[in-house]
């Protein structure tokens, strides 16, 4: 499935140093508490960048601010700008059912996006088979929502999001909903995508053996307000496959991850 896209794209290394500079970001509720406090990081171009940490402590809120869709208290963030361009930013959601129309087919709901920017309708077809394919649906195309398993539903999303092109991929537990057969495969398979197309990607989970599995660096936040209280880079080998889990690398950053959640 792959082959032909590795070989017409290849790895490339970018020059650019951040991606993302977040500068003494803050976040409150008009009728609630502070959420986060002074958080500050930043994020070099294609790296596999994961936060976790306990339940409320802002992870999503942190998602939703890169993405422009509420606006931070008070901080900076800073998009490394290409061409006089800001860099395009891409989410997926765990409730694929909010974003996926039902009325239309998996391949006109990856070609949504595309009309959106006006590409023509042989162009924004041809792209949308080409994620389809590339997350393994290419059989399903002309299917409309309520015939998918919800890791088709899944897939769908994420190829919706692909097919745009973001330079920076946002994804909000995406796989958290799925059983854990499907999860499993679904992880898999992104990394495959992931080494391929290079995105920088802003993940969030709860699930400690996922960050660990997927990503190049992991933050860790403390309760309300959130801080960062660690930041652990996995200098663990890629391509990875499932059998890194039960290595003594893997187990111990695992362990350092959960002692710092826990504390």
């Amino acid at each position: 499935m792959f082959d032909a896209l590795q070989a017409s794209t290849g790895k490339k290394t970018s020059k650019k140093q951040t991606e993302i500079e977040v500068i003494g970001l803050d976040f409150s509720y008009p009728k609630g508490g502070k959420i986060f406090d002074q958080l500050s990081f930043s994020i070099a171009p294609q790296e596999f960048l994961t936060i976790v940490g306990p339940s409320g402590c802002g992870k999503t809120t942190i998602l939703l601010i890169l993405a422009k869709l509420i606006k931070e208290t008070a901080g900076v963030i800073h998009f490394d700008k290409s061409a006089g361009s800001q860099s395009r930013v891409g989410i997926v959601f765990q409730e694929y059912n909010r974003v996926i129309l039902p009325w239309l087919s998996v391949l006109k709901n990856v070609e949504l996006p595309l009309e959106v920017l006006g590409i023509p309708q042989e162009e924004r077809t041809r792209k949308a088979r080409t994620y389809l394919d590339m997350v393994g649906l290419s059989k399903s195309a002309d299917l409309r929502p309520s015939q998918l398993s919800g890791g088709m539903k899944q897939r769908t999303q994420i190829a919706r999001v692909l097919a745009y092109d973001p330079s920076v991929l946002l994804m909000d537990e995406p796989f958290g909903s799925l059983d854990a057969q499907t999860k499993a495969t679904l992880q898999h398979e992104f990394l495959k995508i992931w080494d391929v197309k290079k995105k920088t990607v802003v993940f969030v989970t709860h699930d400690v053996d996922e960050a660990v599995f997927l990503s190049d660096r992991v933050l860790v936040l403390s309760g309300n307000p959130a801080r960062i209280i660690d930041e652990v880079r996995v200098e663990l080998p890629r391509p990875r496959t499932r059998d890194l889990l039960s290595t003594p690398e893997f187990l111990k950053i695992r362990e350092h991850l959960w002692d710092k959640i826990m504390s």
